[in-house]
């Protein structure tokens, strides 16, 4: 790989226990490869405190949020509760690595429980509003949903929309509004034109990198659980479609990261 090109996967969940038997090898192999760091978003209650573990063995970026595959949680009221305690603390520490609300958003694919999905979100996003932090949303056939609410509620810092798989014009309308669009392992893939369309049509400062390591291995990789090993080829994906150098990619692929999450 080319050495001057610096990464950071904007999604891992480098936490999940897939990683418990080599995420120290990992990640010196990801520092080798020019990925110098990671943010590992949040997914509920149960997964917190391993989280926080991880990031400060590794010191590296991290979100705090309930995912909505969590929202139905018994002790729902409780969790969001308990996040908003975990934000202020951490909000507070100067010294701390979080840098956004999430992983948070809907889920329509898991449609049961929607109404408590709205009602999670929507605390989400007051939240990141209340401590001025981005949102890193997950939105799955609910886009429609989730446009509306940020429009409503307005958040001063925007975030990104994580796994987009959407053509130009769902894509437009996010980016008018200030976000960015997570780009993932999904572009590798032969069948996501709709995706590589978009990818070649949008201006480069609408794109962050990211894996959803360990999920979300492209399909024509040998193994099941994904990596963030796979974000430079994620680049020289977008190179190819934008008819650009991979160095001028990382650039501004780096930039729009930064920028975002304030790192």
């Amino acid at each position: 790989m080319d050495s001057r090109l610096q990464l950071i996967d904007s999604h891992a969940h480098l936490d999940f226990p897939e990683f418990d038997t080599d995420r120290a090898e990992l990640i010196v192999e990801m520092q080798q490869a020019g990925i110098s760091n990671f943010i590992v978003p949040g997914v509920s209650a149960t997964h917190w405190q391993n989280q926080l573990k991880v990031v400060e063995q590794f010191s590296c970026f991290f979100g705090l949020g309930i995912h909505p595959w969590y929202s139905d949680a018994l002790n729902i009221v409780n969790q969001l509760d308990s996040l908003h305690a975990l934000l202020a603390t951490h909000k507070k520490n100067k010294q701390s690595h979080l840098v956004a609300v999430g992983e948070c958003g809907l889920d329509k694919l898991h449609n049961s429980y929607f109404d408590t999905q709205l009602k999670v979100f929507t605390a989400q996003i007051e939240f990141a509003i209340e401590f001025d932090l981005p949102l890193i949303i997950h939105a799955v056939k609910a886009h429609e949903e989730v446009l509306k609410l940020l429009k409503v509620l307005n958040p001063r810092k925007k975030g990104v929309i994580h796994g987009f798989y959407g053509g130009p014009e769902l894509a437009s309308r996010y980016v008018n509004l200030g976000y960015k669009l997570g780009i993932g392992g999904l572009l590798l893939n032969d069948n996501a034109p709709k995706l590589q369309h978009t990818v070649a049509q949008l201006p480069l400062d609408a794109f962050v990198l990211e894996t959803d390591s360990p999920a979300m291995a492209p399909k024509n990789s040998r193994n099941c659980r994904n990596t963030p090993l796979i974000l430079p080829n994620i680049l020289q994906k977008i190179a190819n479609l934008q008819k650009k150098s991979a160095v001028l990619i990382s650039e501004q692929m780096f930039s729009n990261v930064t920028q975002l999450f304030d790192l």
